[in-house]
């Protein structure tokens, strides 16, 4: 039976609207997609309370009038921290999917449809002439790793790992593709708002969307969550890492202990730590990224924002 938590607090939001997630054991990963959610291997977590829906623009608002925060993307970089950059690219920016006008290969640089836009923000999510206004019930995108642990202090929760994250969104369901089942579609209809056509240069709108949509407004999985699969990443507490296969036993799996140094990307031009995104998001394309699964997951720096990615909070009793 699903269960809500209204949770009232003097210092912090006056309500939250959470969804108690009994624990369990599960099989975590896929076999079937990207080497990253690879091998299958068995997980378990205890209960939690998590947000029924990502947080949105007027959570977040509600959050900075109280608390007075200054975004990444709304703070200009300190040199210090990036030795060698362009004082031109010293400002403060934040990353904005731009569709191209004509075809483009996907697997070609994401320069392409990615464009890293000066005045772009929480506030201002296409970039500086752009608001939030009529976008209240969308998801907060823009905010990086400070930002969003932030909110989660100021809220008194915190972030789901990504084992808690996963076993939230397969919403009770075992040994299915998506959060709903097997079928992508579901009589016809779309179950999130994901990408439909060629990425990144033709959406046919299918599902009504071509930027975020308002929470809620696909239907919910088995434990009454809605927008686990698309619409928005989300943040959660785990730094990036693969799990590693013990090559002298066939069968048995060795969880690789995540740390922030570990997680840095080998050969990357700047030593930036990652942390495990999931959920996909509305640009995820049959043709490019198919991480519209509970298993699907993906590597990103911490200091950077961009146009598709927010959060949701966890309590733990």
């Amino acid at each position: 039976m699903e269960m809500h938590l209204m949770r009232p607090r003097l210092d912090g939001p006056p309500e939250r609207d959470m969804v108690w997630i009994p624990g369990g054991s599960f099989t975590m990963g896929s076999e079937d997609h990207y080497p990253e959610e690879r091998p299958l291997r068995p997980a378990q977590v205890k209960g939690f309370w998590i947000d029924r829906t990502p947080v949105t623009n007027r959570d977040f608002a509600r959050f900075v009038e109280a608390t007075g925060h200054r975004t990444v993307a709304e703070t200009p970089p300190d040199p210090e921290d990036y030795p060698g950059a362009l004082p031109e690219m010293l400002v403060a920016a934040s990353v904005v999917f731009t569709p191209p006008a004509r075809p483009v290969d996907p697997n070609g640089p994401v320069t392409q449809w990615w464009a890293m836009v000066p005045g772009a923000d929480w506030r201002h999510p296409t970039g500086p002439e752009s608001s939030i206004e009529g976008l209240e019930d969308h998801p907060v995108v823009h905010v990086a790793l400070a930002d969003v642990e932030a909110y989660a202090e100021w809220a008194g929760a915190d972030l789901a790992t990504e084992a808690e994250w996963e076993f939230a969104a397969r919403g009770g369901l075992t040994g299915v593709e998506y959060a709903w089942g097997d079928s992508f579609l579901v009589d016809g209809a779309h179950m999130a708002n994901t990408w439909q056509g060629a990425f990144p240069y033709a959406n046919t709108l299918e599902d009504g969307w071509l930027r975020t949509s308002p929470v809620g407004s696909f239907p919910a999985n088995g434990f009454g969550l809605a927008d686990m699969i698309g619409n928005v990443w989300e943040w959660t507490s785990d730094w990036w890492s693969t799990p590693v296969v013990q090559s002298r036993h066939c069968c048995s799996v060795e969880p690789r202990t995540p740390s922030r140094e570990d997680s840095v990307e080998p050969g990357g031009p700047l030593p930036i730590p990652r942390r495990v995104l999931k959920g996909g998001s509305h640009l995820c394309a049959p043709n490019y990224c198919r991480r519209y699964r509970p298993a699907a997951r993906h590597a990103h720096p911490i200091d950077t924002s961009t146009s598709h990615i927010g959060f949701r909070c966890v309590l733990r009793p």
